[in-house]
């Protein structure tokens, strides 16, 4: 296999629950993640000298190639975003020199990102650019590896990447690497909205203050309301810890959640450490209408009107 064109889907909380922060620094989660088909594409190529015409793609290339350490061959990526990092610094050229110095590939190996969920929004984006190359190096070179062999790899990348492996409805334990698959999530709209701020993961967690009279989704609760298929349910027993540091930080969060629920969604929530704000819907129309009222606003920088995605039928 010469060339292969894979989608890296993006991913929301459900619920997010914070336990404890651990000796180590990293904090134990409880979270309820779910797939939503926003997607990146990635179009990864093989070739001796991994140099390919990327410029008649469309897209802009940055800087000059750059070799992996020990046997591995050359990595190249490009990307639609000129702000992206193109070496080292991207999850995804991470993910490849992972593998192919694993086994040793001396093929060059040219990644061209298309990029269409948001940057720094809460919604995995990098993890499952990562993901989607640790898939598609497996498959283009044969490599033999399982799923979980995959997400074992994917973990020394960042704790989303097994995930974005996985897919699907899962709770996520630990630092967010132990994953139990649930039942797939009922099908509904998704709309996306993201404001014009960048928040950073770590100001999050380090301001972040347990105890006292913080409010903790019943994550177990919501996983009961997802094996009913209660939509209604699901959408009121959401909840997400992080927005008490967020929130306050950023009030655009709460302003862009306010518009979601007088647009009729069912509930809004931020997606991981923000900024980005989801609503589910339990319709089409109406979904359809909030996303033109939500343009229209000016509250958000990017909007986006998807649905849930299950790796089976729901």
């Amino acid at each position: 296999m010469r060339e292969i064109s894979v989608k890296a889907l993006a991913k929301i909380n459900l619920g997010l629950d914070v336990i404890k922060k651990r000796e180590d620094g990293y904090h134990e989660v409880r979270m309820v993640m779910q797939t939503i088909h926003l997607f990146d594409r990635l179009v990864i190529t093989r070739g001796p000298s991994g140099r390919t015409s990327s410029h008649s793609y469309g897209i802009r290339s940055k800087g000059s190639p750059e070799k992996s350490a020990g046997r591995a061959g050359r990595i190249t990526i490009s990307t639609n975003l000129s702000f992206l990092p193109v070496n080292e610094n991207n999850l995804a050229y991470r993910a490849a020199r992972l593998l192919m110095e694993e086994f040793q590939i001396a093929d060059a190996v040219d990644i061209r990102l298309y990029k269409h969920i948001p940057v720094a929004a809460g919604l995995a984006g990098g993890s499952t650019d990562a993901a989607a190359v640790l898939y598609a190096l497996n498959r283009m070179f044969d490599l033999g590896l399982s799923k979980k062999e995959l997400m074992q790899r994917g973990v020394s990348l960042g704790a989303d990447v097994p995930y974005c492996v996985m897919r699907g409805t899962a709770l996520a334990e630990g630092i967010g690497e132990k994953l139990t698959p649930l039942p797939p999530m009922v099908r509904c709209p998704v709309l996306i909205a993201k404001p014009q701020v960048n928040v950073s993961t770590r100001f999050v967690y380090e301001n972040l203050k347990l105890g006292g009279k913080m409010k903790h989704p019943d994550i177990d609760q919501l996983i009961a309301d997802i094996r009913e298929k209660d939509l209604s349910a699901i959408a009121s027993d959401m909840g997400n810890v992080l927005e008490t540091v967020t929130i306050p930080n950023y009030p655009v969060i709460a302003q862009i959640r306010e518009h979601m629920l007088s647009c009729g969604a069912l509930n809004a929530m931020m997606s991981g450490s923000g900024p980005t704000v989801f609503g589910l819907f339990a319709d089409e129309d109406t979904a359809a209408a909030a996303y033109e009222s939500m343009r229209e606003s000016g509250l958000a920088r990017q909007v986006y009107l998807t649905g849930i995605y299950n790796t089976t039928r729901a």
